[in-house]
């Protein structure tokens, strides 16, 4: 069922709106404040009586960000969407934001080659372990008994921290320490959208009853835990995260769907987000971590909480990752699009657990699995169409094990082979009596899932070998070998089938994602109230838990970030994205003329482009400027940088304001002229169009750098100046970019072309990827 199928316990024709007003100048009092927001509701209320104006409140953001929230009806909405100071009003939707749900870090080494001269343990050294940094994650809260939260060893909470450990139920302050340093959880916009919480189902405290939460705090910034590992004992090894020393501090804004399961989704109402949004800015984090998000829209700009919380952070030099979603690989799908948050996708690392089936024949057919799996002996084998109860499903349906189509009957005793790889076909098998499940994964990489019952999932290439076994073989037979974990497989990485794809539709001229991480498969800690699967049906109980989406690709980020915080505290939000994604896929240890070469081309550890799931070469619509090179980044040579005033400029392109103190000028640059660390032109109109570029020297103080270009495809690429020449750090130098469209491209016009530029010193290759296409 679509989360958008709930309505609100609240009247339908009220409904819980945010009243955006921009940005505090620091001269009224907090109560001051309250009765300036309160005056927007006496003014379209009608009412004299405070405690009206009052009970219709429900969050006055007082800190950074200036505005409130309101039940409000249509009526309402539209007379405050006229008064001065109001940049913007939108509905508080309770289910449009949702969250995009070990051996990962040691993959990212592998990656950046043995021989780098940063090491991942001289990066980590060389940042202190991030120690000094406050890494803020919004999601459903933390489960802070986790050895992973564990404090020892650390000094003590950095003086910068201003923020609180808010007690509540089953948490209170003795749960912060020196690793969680703060802790705050927000219901308001929820209750006020959806009634009271279910206290059976969460805690009203930060406490994480969800696993999500947990899973994402613990991959940024988990102390290191020997011996950790899925239920089964898959995965086992040290869990770490990828700043072993940051402090954490947790906003829970995510809470249970009515009558759904967490399995099914959590509700992250957009007010509560825009009020952590104000407290985590005010508390002094350096970092903020979000795996959460939402479908693009066109005003994603302007009535999302995300988008507008994360500018006033960037205002502040807080770098803000985000989740690109998890609606691959369907195109223009990549949410948390704004050009001041650097946005992550996800891919795999070279992990993957074995489970095959030995047929009776003694074939071998290749499976995975993190279910436990008891050995036995061989079963008959049947396929779910031929075993279904007549009537229950359609020819598109059949073989699917979909709940309740299977006869028991024909399934009891036997090994049954389904066409869908989601856990209810697994339950159903069981629930028919069947003594284990083969499902089919349509990709080519398998999102392992923890079923209840013995199950294995092989890949579409399999199903025909195994379907014209049960067709030919007169006694067919079957069993499921137990899973074992098996490290170094390749090629890696691999782009997941669920990661949202661009272009970007909010703004095209804005290549993203911006990067990817690992986030397919992941080990981490995870909340004791869950359960594996995050189902009713499932009563186990885990201390470190695998999932997958762009959820657990953004901490991995995340974790980078709080590093390069600790080595440049200088740097700004945008030159730290810009490190890290133009020293995508560098090596270090190649001659220069090699070392060109591997920064043109996105490459696995096999050295071959990067794949997506349906094995097509992977383009920067997935992958963004490639897969980050956490140690590459620490020396990028030259970096793109951006302040706020060049993103209120970019937004007057577009004819939008946040902040109702900047005037727009007369004359504004396109939207692909922000200095961005990509380039995209969309929708080319005439043969030629140019851009420019800054950079500023980071590296070394005399240095020169050479261009390289590999145009798209219908296009040439003119770089002016092709030599910069730097006297000292700091410097910067402007370019200029032109394309040029060829004739030839008239048959593609509408269709993104993609091509590469890089600079480089003889030590550094900065690379930008290019993607270009033409109006008709």
């Amino acid at each position: 069922m679509s989360l958008r199928g709930f309505v609100s316990c609240t009247d339908q024709e009220t409904k819980v709106y945010v009243v955006y007003l921009g940005e505090h100048n620091g001269e009224k009092t907090l109560e001051e404040i309250e009765d300036h927001h309160c005056s927007f509701l006496h003014s379209v209320k009608g009412t004299t009586s405070k405690e009206d104006v009052r009970a219709s409140l429900v969050h006055s953001y007082k800190n950074v960000i200036n505005g409130f929230s309101a039940v409000l009806t249509p009526q309402e909405v539209d007379m405050i969407s006229g008064m001065e100071g109001v940049v913007s009003v939108f509905h508080s939707d309770p289910y449009e934001i949702r969250p995009h749900t070990t051996r990962s870090w040691d993959f990212v080494s592998l990656l950046e080659g043995t021989s780098l001269l940063n090491s991942r343990e001289e990066f980590l050294q060389n940042a202190s372990y991030g120690k000094d940094i406050i890494v803020g994650v919004m999601d459903s809260g933390v489960w802070p008994e986790s050895l992973s939260f564990n404090d020892e060893g650390m000094e003590p909470v950095p003086k910068s921290w201003k923020g609180i450990c808010q007690e509540g139920v089953a948490f209170n302050a003795s749960h912060c320490n020196r690793k969680l340093i703060g802790a705050r959880y927000y219901l308001k916009g929820y209750e006020a959208a959806v009634g009271p919480l279910n206290e059976t189902r969460d805690f009203r405290s930060p406490r994480d009853v969800n696993g999500h939460g947990t899973h994402t705090a613990s991959t940024v910034g988990g102390r290191r835990v020997a011996n950790a590992s899925a239920i089964g004992g898959f995965a086992k090894g040290t869990a770490t995260g990828g700043a072993p020393n940051v402090r954490l501090a947790i906003y829970k804004v995510c809470w249970p769907v009515p009558d759904l399961s967490l399995a099914e989704g959590n509700a992250c109402v957009m007010d509560d987000i825009l009020a952590a949004f104000d407290d985590a800015i005010a508390d002094g984090v350096h970092v903020l971590s979000i795996s959460l998000g939402s479908l693009p829209n066109s005003t994603d700009y302007t009535e999302n909480p995300i988008a507008i919380g994360s500018l006033h952070a960037v205002k502040k030099n807080i770098v803000v990752a985000c989740s690109a979603g998890n609606d691959g690989p369907t195109p223009s799908t990549v949410g948390n699009v704004a050009p001041w948050v650097i946005t992550v996708g996800a891919s795999s690392i070279d992990r993957v657990f074995s489970s095959p089936i030995m047929l009776g024949n003694g074939m071998i057919v290749e499976g995975q699995t993190v279910t436990p799996i008891r050995r036995r002996r061989l079963h008959p084998l049947v396929y779910a169409g031929d075993v279904e109860i007549r009537g229950t499903t359609a020819s598109n349906t059949s073989g699917t094990c979909l709940p309740g189509t299977l006869s028991r009957n024909l399934v009891r005793g036997k090994v049954v082979l389904c066409i869908n790889n989601l856990r209810e076909a697994s339950m159903e098998v069981e629930r028919a009596g069947g003594v284990a499940a083969i499902l089919e994964n349509q990709f080519n990489e398998i999102q392992v899932t923890p079923f209840l019952d013995p199950t294995t999932v092989v890949f579409s290439y399999s199903l025909n070998t195994l379907l014209t076994y049960i067709r030919t073989e007169k006694n067919p037979m079957a069993t499921l070998v137990p899973g074992d974990t098996l490290i170094g497989t390749k090629p890696a990485p691999v782009m997941a089938s669920f990661t949202s794809k661009g272009p970007n539709v909010v703004d095209p001229n804005i290549l993203k994602p911006d990067i990817t991480a690992p986030g397919f498969n992941i080990l981490a800690a995870w909340s004791e109230a869950s359960s594996p699967l995050k189902m009713p049906e499932d009563r186990r109980v885990v201390k470190y838990n695998i999932d997958s989406g762009t959820s657990m690709s953004c901490p991995h980020v995340s974790a980078v970030i709080a590093l390069l915080k600790s080595i440049h505290p200088d740097w700004s939000s945008a030159a730290i994205r810009s490190a890290l994604m133009t020293t995508c896929n560098s090596n270090f240890s190649q001659t220069v003329v090699k070392f060109t070469l591997a920064a043109a081309t996105i490459t696995n550890v096999v050295g071959r482009p990067i794949k997506n799931a349906t094995g097509d070469d992977a383009n920067p619509f997935e992958y963004g400027s490639g897969h980050f090179r956490p140690s590459s980044a620490v020396d990028p040579g030259l970096v793109y940088d951006a302040t706020y005033t060049d993103y209120l400029l970019y937004l007057c392109s577009l004819n939008i304001s946040l902040d109702s103190s900047f005037s727009c000028p007369e004359k504004v640059p396109t939207t692909s002229n922000l200095n961005y660390p990509s380039l995209a032109i969309a929708n080319m109109r005439g043969s030629i169009s140019t851009v420019t570029r800054v950079v500023t020297n980071v590296g070394k103080d005399i240095s020169t750098y050479v261009l390289a270009v590999r145009s798209p495809p219908g296009y040439a690429v003119d770089i002016v100046p092709k030599i910069l020449r730097f006297s000292k750090l700091g410097e910067k130098h402007s370019f200029n970019i032109t394309i040029i469209r060829a004739q030839s491209s008239v048959e593609r016009r509408n269709e993104f072309s993609f091509g590469w530029y890089t600079w480089s010193d003889e030590v550094h290759v900065v690379r930008s990827p290019i993607a270009v296409s033409s109006s008709a």
